[in-house]
């Protein structure tokens, strides 16, 4: 039984391998590229609309107010990351009911890939939102010397994201494989089921965590106001 899809070879020409993770990862990328395509070529304003577009408003607004709950008043500034990371999972995890195919999520490369995006993106989104300096600032607080704890700390989450993400599919994989072997007929369907739920959940937890990781780090101290701040003039 191969645990991790990145000891499936799927073509070798000298020296250079294809391994399943990247297949089935491109295969991801290619059913979220096509979907999103066919979906928005038929947007509609009217009372009538399609179910995928009802389907695509449903997930998109949820997205949005989960973002929003954690505690940043402009989702849409972070709604195009964290809503990629969450299709991304989601997907990935889904399509394993696909006879043959194996979660690119079951890799370490792949989940450590995906926290190395949040890591950029925890800085990138910070500068934006408070200046390099204000961002900097944040590693000597409440003192310097909480300098060398506060970066193992930036490094160690983004660890923990990657290896609690390919721990839970990896797990998944391991138990599927096992009840096969007991009981071919009967607990596969159930763990199916099981895998599809779980994977939904896994989605949800990285990109939740993700959201908070930015939003602790954009958050500006000691300010009550701020471009993040509701606005009663403007209505937010």
């Amino acid at each position: 039984m191969e645990i991790s899809p990145d000891s499936w070879i799927l073509y070798e020409w000298r020296g250079l391998q294809l391994n399943a993770t990247i297949a089935f990862t491109w295969v991801v990328m290619a059913v979220l590229v096509i979907g999103a395509r066919a979906i928005t070529l038929r947007l509609s304003a009217g009372e009538t609309v399609s179910r995928w577009q009802v389907m695509l408003e449903v997930i998109v607004s949820t997205i949005r107010q989960q973002i929003d709950d954690v505690g940043a008043q402009k989702p849409d500034r972070y709604l195009p990351f964290i809503g990629t990371l969450f299709l991304f999972i989601a997907t990935a995890n889904i399509l394993a009911i696909v006879p043959g195919y194996q979660p690119p999520t079951g890799s370490l490369s792949t989940t450590a890939a995906l926290a190395i995006c949040v890591l950029i993106a925890v800085p990138l989104f910070s500068i934006a939102r408070r200046g390099l300096a204000g961002y900097l600032k944040t590693y000597v607080r409440p003192t310097p010397f909480m300098l060398p704890f506060n970066i193992i700390s930036e490094v160690s989450r983004t660890v923990a994201l990657a290896v609690r993400l390919y721990g839970n599919v990896m797990s998944g994989t391991v138990i599927v494989g096992i009840l096969i072997s007991v009981a071919p007929f009967f607990f596969p369907v159930l763990m199916q089921l099981l895998g599809l739920l779980t994977g939904l959940i896994q989605a949800y937890i990285f990109a939740i965590l993700a959201m908070v990781y930015i939003a602790s780090a954009s958050r500006v101290h000691g300010k009550t106001g701020g471009d993040d701040a509701p606005n009663p003039e403007k209505g937010d």
